[in-house]
């Protein structure tokens, strides 16, 4: 127990406060920046302390809405007319208004209102479903204790500092710091499939001193302060502390982590009940913080269309000023004065020649605006938002497994899936099924594989594969049996409580079949297969962990710390003590991990058949221990202890307490969990390298596990050279050489590589495969001391160019990003996309230009973020070369044919001027004007871009290289616009004088009146 002097200040009743000065207080704690202290239940602290600085927290409202009533026409007005077509066609619609213009201001205020209100009302629509969602949550009843007793209220009027009772399978209503449970042990078990997709159970835990007040009143009667961080988004992280008071004694402070913290949004499971008390509430929840919108993707297409615009905005303009010029041209004659038709009055002749000038420039940019096609977006954004509808009922993309097909988060990018040049793919889950087996664990040397057949017979226990002896000693039966207890107890493992009757009977009764539960594959496929050689992990019950050995024999160890796993530290440790008193540290990691802690045990025997695994491509983890005497664990606890209760840099110092923990290790031994390659995986990856695209894996696995994978999958084949850019040959060379010497590997067959545009399918040409690490690429981004990292970055983004296939292991989540981001602003600027299936690949599905997440077993986070989901990685194929190819094919005609029929349309517009002496007489009716970009020419389009298929479904299947015809944006490159364009001036010029010249020398005159003989006279 941690006791601390404590001063602190008191707030009016009621008042919650915040402090952001610098207090000493506990050992642990320095420089407290930006934290906020709460009041449970809004009870003041003993008398005596000094006042905080209070300060107003929101209520418990959330808002994901965009509009209100009042502000809708305004903002969504402001946001519409942000778009450059829109705001040129306002502009235009307010000269016609004020001028007086060759055109009704209907025609041109009548296509831009219809733009404006089909844009509101969906805008409108959208929202409103918002808000309707925001009401049902914020008006849900929620139970908080008031005065002693349950009081029920609208969760909107949940305040920081009530103290709220949850029940089972109802959501947490705001960010809770968990008290009590009606569970003995102070446990709860709660899902957050709604805030990270993982549905399995979780485990945490009430505060040790509050677990005890399982009822309203001892709740009620609580006097404690919490001080915590201020809200930040992160799900898995908090820092805080309670200050629990005993009448006038000095508070006991108990670190507080993200295990005391039930999330808003997250359900309580196998629970009765639970107390807790809010500390973030509304938009300060992490949920909340999480809604931030993703930044706005922009398609080639769409980029392309803009750029076209502009063109034609400068036609326009050249049009009207070249009409302008014409017109005084021609009426510098004074026997060419305006027609009959459209003469002056005397003020208006006498006007400044400058000012009529600009009048009759804007009044020819009005005449010729159609040219600019205001209906594109619109039509545009249809035929995306219908076209998506084709991926989502593509019924050969769902998969009966899951019970789920595609799902299309954003419709905006859909062209863009024909456009991509590279794909970035996580490794586990995605190429492989993330359905781990354990195949064998290597224990002293010695090889030891669960249900093995020996005549006839399955041999339950396990059986010897002897690489040193023959069997193992005395002290090699004893490292036998830690290891397997620490494969029991050195986990995060939960057992489903529905398939226990009596306590341990079933787990007894049924063969030792237990139900096991957790959020890693890996862990759960662990503690199976150590029950199938003969050590069972039952429960874990009043901090005790229970097991059954072989004997049938149930041992008890009481979990002292639990040392979380992190991707950084790359290893998970427990600390237990034994029935006999005996204090245990055991560790599991990756090999990388474990390796440099060690000191005594088979290192070499076990390094050997660890390597051996990674090669045949199985995951494998080492498990290593260590014996603390009494006086070793309180200096650990003291170390551990003091980490916990700082709330600055808790992280921080956690990590250097682990690190100094986690040393002198004695190595037991390790295991190998196979992960099955996913169906068509290989042959997808085939595929795309045939249609050019160059697939990248980005994982963090270990290299030889990662290398054997990629040859399953056949992204390195036999005959690829790999070139290796890690930390090993880093450290016998200079990353300078070690770049330099593959540079010059690689250029001397660029070449051929370039003549198969790098798709290393080839089996005549020298093919080249790239492997580089987490730590290399650390190196490869890091600025030198000049201040510049450009030189390395050029190289290496050169090497990879003459690749056909580059393989990143040990890569933590923000690399993977780092390396898509690299790739992205290269000086070709590929179109890339990322795909994954766990919460680690959102940060490259989101810098991806096309983010695409798998809907596995490693959560929805992934699935969420992403701009669209598929349920398996096979599923790529049809998504890229099917559908990507028919959707950027269709939209860019699309876009091209607004283009070309606004020319046809306006083009004769312009040479009618030389006609009717430039007098700006429209050629057109007004109903023609309005209605030509608005339905006569819109809809035939539209229909044509969702239907066209130019080639069969199967013929692109069969022929992926199809997937190249369409590359770098190609139907809509300067030669194809210019093509459209000039095709349109021609038809334009065809239809205006077809026309004229159909007239000529007929009935009907000059001066359109008919011959009198046509009339009988």
């Amino acid at each position: 127990m941690q006791r601390c002097s404590y001063s602190k200040s008191v707030a009016p009743y009621g008042q919650p406060s915040s402090r952001r000065t610098t207090v000493t207080m506990c050992a642990g704690e320095e420089n407290w920046v930006d934290n906020r202290t709460i009041y449970v239940g809004h009870r003041e602290p003993p008398s005596g302390t000094e006042a905080y600085i209070p300060q107003r927290y929101p209520d418990n409202r959330i808002v994901s809405s965009k509009y209100t009533f009042w502000n809708f026409v305004p903002k969504n007005l402001f946001e519409q007319f942000r778009r450059i077509a829109n705001f040129y066609f306002l502009i235009i619609f307010l000269v016609q208004l004020i001028i007086d213009t060759p055109t009704s201001p209907v025609t041109s205020g009548l296509p831009l209102f219809f733009v404006i209100t089909v844009t509101a009302i969906k805008q409108g629509y959208e929202d409103w479903l918002r808000h309707k969602a925001d009401n049902a949550m914020n008006q849900c009843p929620v139970h908080f204790i008031q005065h002693g007793k349950l009081v029920r209220k609208q969760s909107r009027k949940l305040r920081v500092g009530d103290i709220v009772m949850v029940k089972e399978d109802e959501t947490f209503p705001c960010d809770l710091i968990f008290l009590s449970s009606s569970r003995g042990d102070g446990t709860c078990f709660v899902t957050t499939a709604s805030l990270d997709g993982e549905s399995s159970h979780k485990t945490y835990y009430a505060v040790q001193d509050t677990k005890a007040f399982h009822n309203e009143q001892d709740i009620d009667a609580l006097n404690a302060t919490i001080e915590c961080e201020q809200p930040q988004p992160d799900l898995y992280k908090f820092a805080g502390r309670i200050n629990v008071y005993h009448d006038r004694n000095e508070p006991i402070a108990r670190p507080l982590g993200s295990e005391n913290l039930l999330l808003r949004g997250a359900t309580l499971k196998n629970t009765e009940r639970i107390f807790g008390v809010a500390i973030y509430t509304g938009m300060e929840t992490k949920m909340a913080l999480n809604y931030q919108s993703k930044s706005q993707k922009r398609s080639a297409v769409e980029k392309s269309m803009n750029v076209f615009l502009i063109v034609y905005l400068c036609i326009l303009i050249s049009k009207a000023v070249i009409n302008t010029t014409l017109k005084y041209v021609w009426q510098s004659d004074p026997f060419r004065d305006e027609p009959w038709y459209n003469q002056k009055t005397e003020s208006e002749r006498k006007r400044n020649l400058i000012l009529r000038a600009f009048t009759d420039f804007l009044a020819f940019m009005v005449l010729f605006n159609y040219i600019i096609p205001v209906s594109m977006y619109v039509t545009v954004e249809m035929q995306k938002f219908l076209g998506s509808y084709f991926l989502t009922w593509d019924q050969e993309m769902f998969d009966e497994d899951t019970g789920e097909g595609p799902l299309v988060n954003t419709s905006d990018l859909n062209e863009e899936l024909g456009q991509v040049e590279y794909v970035f793919t996580d490794k586990t889950g995605t190429l492989t099924e993330n359905n781990m087996e354990f195949i064998e664990c290597c224990i002293e040397g010695h090889v030891y594989i669960p249900h093995v057949i020996c005549n006839g017979q399955i041999l339950h226990d396990c059986t010897g594969i002897d690489m040193i002896d023959s069997s193992p000693g005395g002290s090699g039966k004893e490292r036998e049996e830690l290891f397997f207890r620490a494969l029991c107890l050195c986990h995060t493992v939960q057992v489903k409580e529905d398939d226990n009757i009596d306590g341990l009977k079933k787990a007894q009764l049924s063969g030792r079949s237990c139900v096991y539960i957790s959020s890693s594959p890996d862990e759960v496929a662990l503690v199976e297969g150590i029950q199938r050689l003969g050590y069972t992990y039952l429960r874990l019950k009043d901090n005790f962990m229970e097991i059954l050995n072989p004997k049938n024999d149930i041992e008890r160890f009481e979990l002292l710390e639990m040392l979380s796993f992190d991707s950084v530290r790359r290893r998970m440790s427990v600390i237990v003590r034994s029935v006999a008193g005996e204090i245990f540290l055991f560790c599991k990691g990756a090999d990388s991990s474990i390796f440099p802690r060690v000191t005594e045990g088979k290192i070499d025997q076990i390094r050997s058949r660890v390597e051996r695994n990674a090669v045949e491509g199985l995951r494998t983890l080492c498990v290593a221990y260590k014996k603390f005497t009494r006086k070793e664990y309180d200096s650990v606890c003291k170390l551990l202890q003091n980490a916990k209760l700082a709330l600055h840099d808790r992280e921080k110092k956690l990590a250097e307490a682990y690190e100094q923990i986690e040393k002198d290790l004695i190595l037991l031994g390790a295991t190998a969990v196979e992960d099955q390659l996913q169906e068509k995986a290989a042959d997808t990856i085939e595929a795309l390298q045939k249609a050019g695209i160059k697939v990248w894996v980005l994982t963090g696995d270990k290299m030889e596990t990662a290398a054997a994978t990629c040859y399953a999958c056949k992204l390195f084949r036999r005959n690829t050279q790999l070139l290796e850019l890690t930390t090993k040959k880093i450290e016998e060379q200079s990353l300078h050489d070690v770049l330099f010497d593959l540079s010059k590997t690689v250029l001397k067959h660029s070449g051929s590589l370039t003549r198969d545009n790098f798709s290393g399918l080839s089996t005549d040409m020298q093919d080249y495969g790239l492997i580089i690490d987490g730590a290399a690429l650390s190196l490869i981004m890091k600025p030198r001391e000049d201040g510049s990292s450009g030189n390395y970055r050029e190289r290496f983004l050169e090497i990879c160019r003459n690749c056909s296939a580059v393989l990143c292991c040990r890569m933590a989540p923000l690399q993977k990003a780092q390396i898509v981001k690299l790739i992205k602003l290269s000086k070709e600027h590929p179109i890339t996309l990322a795909i994954g299936d766990g919460a680690n690949d959102v940060s490259m599905i989101l810098e991806a230009h096309v983010g695409i997440g798998i809907t596995g077993k490693e959560g929805r986070q992934a699935a969420r973020n992403s701009d669209y989901a598929i349920p398996k990685f096979k599923h790529l194929k049809k998504m890229l070369l099917v559908h990507g190819h028919f959707y950027y094919v269709r939209i860019s005609e699309l876009v091209q044919y607004f283009f070309y029929k606004n020319v046809c349309f306006i083009f004769p517009q312009f040479l009618y001027q030389f006609f009717c002496g430039f007098s700006q007489q429209p050629l057109y009716d007004t109903a023609y004007l309005t209605l030509y970009n608005i339905s006569f020419t819109s809809l035939p389009i539209l229909l044509y871009s969702l239907m066209e298929q130019h080639v069969s479904t199967e013929m692109l299947k069969r022929e992926p290289s199809l997937y190249r015809d369409i590359a770098k944006n190609a139907l809509l490159r300067w030669r194809v616009f210019i093509y459209w364009t000039f095709l349109g001036l021609f038809d334009a010029v065809v239809f205006f004088f077809g026309a004229y010249f159909l007239f000529d020398n007929t009935t009907v005159t000059s001066n359109g009146q008919c011959s009198a003989w046509i009339l009988g006279a």
